[in-house]
């Protein structure tokens, strides 16, 4: 079983996931930003361990991924601020991906959206197009490097009850539960056949262990 850092421990995939973690015998270590949310964060079995991201040089977060088998980027600045979000989605994210690779962590699963990439299309005027510019820098930042990473891309969020089910073969974005990528999330940390794969998804037909095993 692994040791895990999760960055955006608060968050509400994150938040689903870590019982998740816990119950398959991971360790996981949920990096917050709020030290008010150390009490939710304790509640799913995980350990809180408040540090601001947005403000850790590599070295800092080196100290922090450090010991660590994985790292989970689940964090992100909530958008409305286009500077905080070029600040953590993408700066904080490539620093720690970079901090990942100076601790000698191999394997680095990063939380995207479907559609996400260089070429996402989103207009310059619209509120979304930072967030989609960070994200595509720091996505692609991941997969120029030696790291054992996977890029996990899900469609648009619900709060719809775990299906249990997901569809990784559509060209189109649909949507799907945060349960159910909350799921995918924990099944993804031991599951191969993901290693160095971006995988959309969405609400589907097939089994979340049997898709990312066929992926």
């Amino acid at each position: 079983m692994a040791r895990i850092l999760l960055i955006g421990g608060h968050g509400k995939v994150a938040l689903l996931a870590e019982p998740l973690l816990q119950a398959a015998g991971h360790h996981v270590t949920a990096v917050i930003r709020n030290p008010d949310h150390e009490t939710d964060v304790a509640a799913t079995g995980a350990t809180p361990l408040v540090a601001d991201i947005e403000t850790f040089d590599v070295d800092q977060l080196t100290n922090l991924i450090s010991g660590n088998d994985v790292v989970i980027w689940s964090a992100g600045a909530g958008g409305g601020d286009p500077e905080r979000t070029y600040a953590v989605d993408r700066d904080a994210a490539i620093r720690s991906i970079d901090a990942t690779v100076d601790a000698g962590v191999d394997r680095y699963i990063m939380v995207s959206y479907f559609g996400a990439g260089l070429d996402h299309g989103v207009d310059p005027e619209d509120s979304f197009y930072a967030y989609a510019e960070a994200k595509a820098a720091a996505d692609e930042h991941l997969r120029a490097t030696s790291l054992d990473w996977t890029i996990l891309a899900p469609s648009a969020l619900t709060l719809d009850d775990e299906v249990g089910l997901i569809d990784v073969t559509s060209d189109e974005s649909s949507s799907v539960a945060r349960a159910d990528v909350a799921a995918v999330l924990a099944a993804t940390v031991a599951e191969p056949a993901t290693i160095r794969k971006t995988i959309t998804f969405n609400t589907g037909e097939v089994a979340i262990a049997t898709a990312l095993a066929q992926v």
